[in-house]
């Protein structure tokens, strides 16, 4: 099968391979496009939590981003961990330089197991300058939480979150709604003209490592082929419930999703 297009990924490393650049090529394979990475961070992680983080050199943060895109151009970028000022940078110099329109950042802020991923720092210069690079914005509420400084309960504080973010300088973001207590799954984008509410079951399960790295990645590819925003998103968000509905269960803790759910394997492996 031919690759459909071309995505970037600068995000960190997970050991585990539920989250992170791991997830993020699996997501890009899986719907049929060509992966390429920046590492930002390799961390040793595992289901249950994160041992350790060790960043890497912003100099080569940049170098993977620019030396791979002046050979293959890629269609879309997706962003993901980007623990320090430094690093944002660096990111943004490289960014400009290869001047790639389909943007999609996901605000990766604390691990699923609580472990923080970023510095305060970081965090204000995400908010204040590279929300305004990119053409979507993924967090999730606590991420918007941070981002706002606003606590989140209910659909309406997610859209007064989104106008907040709006007024920063974000085109288009959409908050993911996982973490409100509801049977049912309300994920909201909105921009200066719209608001649309995707409305989905909500799937009871431990196994949701790597749902945020996973939603933005898969909206990038989608959109590297060329679908517009709506239908990114829309089909983003069905491919991770997909994911997680068929309940993977592998390790102790937070178990990782099925990224494999979009493929009909044909052959028996013994």
């Amino acid at each position: 099968m031919k690759s459909k297009s071309k995505v970037l990924i600068i995000a960190g490393s997970d050991s585990s391979g539920g989250a992170g650049i791991q997830a993020d090529i699996k997501t890009v394979t899986c719907l049929g496009s060509y992966a390429m990475t920046a590492i930002t961070a390799v961390t040793a992680q595992n289901t249950t939590g994160v041992k350790s983080i060790v960043a890497i050199n912003p100099k080569e943060i940049s170098n993977q981003i620019e030396f791979s895109a002046i050979d293959i151009r890629p269609d879309a970028i997706k962003i993901g961990m980007l623990h320090s000022k430094g690093v944002i940078l660096a990111v943004i110099k490289s960014l400009k330089k290869i001047n790639v329109k389909k943007i999609v950042l996901d605000p990766v802020m604390v691990a699923k197991g609580g472990t923080r991923l970023i510095s305060n720092a970081a965090i204000t210069f995400i908010k204040n300058d590279l929300i305004k690079k990119t053409l979507l914005i993924t967090p999730n509420i606590p991420e918007a939480e941070i981002l706002t400084g606003i606590k989140i309960k209910s659909t309406d504080d997610m859209i007064q979150a989104g106008k907040i973010l709006i007024h920063f300088g974000a085109k288009n973001i959409l908050i993911k709604g996982g973490h409100l207590k509801s049977n049912q799954m309300n994920d909201i984008l909105l921009n200066k003209k719209m608001i649309r509410i995707f409305k989905s079951k909500k799937y009871n399960s431990k196994n949701t490592h790597g749902t945020g790295c996973t939603l933005s990645t898969a909206i990038a590819t989608y959109l590297s082929c060329g679908k517009d925003l709506i239908k990114s998103c829309e089909l983003g968000i069905k491919y991770v419930n997909d994911a997680i509905k068929s309940n993977l269960n592998l390790g102790k803790g937070n178990g990782p999703i099925n990224h494999l759910n979009s493929i009909t394997l044909n052959k028996k492996f013994n």
